[in-house]
């Protein structure tokens, strides 16, 4: 599991909203348990539709830093959880506030690489007086557990795909180039890049082989901040797997996020494929 805090008893969690439906997962969350919240949600990324008016939240653009810090604390946020995938805009599109502008001129080569700046603006809102957890210490439901999830079991040859894609994904992740790589019968088809784990899914169209279908293995990075960016799957992703033809997914037990659990298990046994968690050993040093 992500060494992350347990947010404070009573203290109120900013939520900072990408995309894709974990925002309103964490929304729901803090109404069940009443708990006090507010959400800053991210113009281009987060989705309007999960923001109704009873929700209280504001929006910024990604270069609007000095006023997402504002935000927060004119709402008495004290805990904050960042949630949602995010693209990266160059750093001539973002239009930097005087306070985002400080802040990339200081962490200067690190904001380069998504772990640089992840970590950078982890240490940037704590040094501002934050707490930053991780989403899975408020919906620990949805971390990925150890093992077959669903009826389809991998056999040997999917075994063997999902050992070099474990090899393969940790080895891309240390260059800090995706989290997801896809291998069909002993070859490594694509890798992630920017555009994510469901278009890659999408690119393999052209490549994948006759025979046993590609297997979709995803894990973190080496080194990565795990209060934020975990690893992600859910039904869309089973979904677009599955209409490729694809074996399986194999994700990192314990530092992934299952959205939809139950259907995108319902999913992939109607497709025959199997899902599974795997435990990933960090190399020795």
């Amino acid at each position: 599991m992500p060494p992350s805090l347990d947010p404070q008893p009573g203290a109120k969690l900013g939520i900072i909203a990408g995309g894709g439906t974990m925002p309103a997962r964490l929304i729901a969350a803090c109404r069940e348990r009443g708990r006090d919240y507010f959400v800053l949600a991210l113009k281009g990324h987060a989705d309007p539709a999960q923001l109704p008016a009873d929700v209280p939240h504001a929006w910024i653009a990604l270069g609007e830093g000095g006023q997402g810090l504002d935000h927060l604390r004119e709402n008495g946020v004290r805990d904050l959880v960042m949630v949602g995938p995010v693209r990266r805009p160059s750093l001539l599109s973002l239009m930097p506030d005087a306070r985002t502008a400080r802040f990339f001129a200081r962490v200067g080569l690190r904001a380069l690489g998504d772990d640089g700046l992840f970590h950078a603006i982890v240490t940037e809102l704590e040094g501002e007086g934050f707490r930053v957890v991780g989403v899975e210490s408020i919906l620990g439901g949805l971390i990925a557990r150890s093992g077959v999830w669903g009826k389809t079991h991998p056999d040997q040859r999917a075994q063997d795909d999902i050992e070099l894609g474990i090899k393969a994904a940790r080895t891309l992740g240390a260059l800090d180039i995706g989290q997801a790589v896809v291998v069909q019968q002993g070859e490594v088809l694509a890798v992630e890049g920017a555009e994510g784990t469901d278009a890659l899914i999408r690119r393999i169209d052209g490549l994948r082989r006759d025979g046993p279908g590609p297997v979709l293995v995803k894990t973190t990075k080496p080194g990565q901040e795990l209060r934020v960016d975990l690893p992600a799957i859910g039904v869309a992703t089973v979904a677009a797997a599955a209409a490729l033809g694809f074996a399986g997914i194999a994700v990192e037990a314990g530092n992934t996020l299952v959205a939809d659990r139950d259907q995108a298990i319902a999913a992939a046994d109607a497709a025959g494929m199997f899902l599974i968690g795997v435990a990933v050993t960090p190399p020795s040093t």
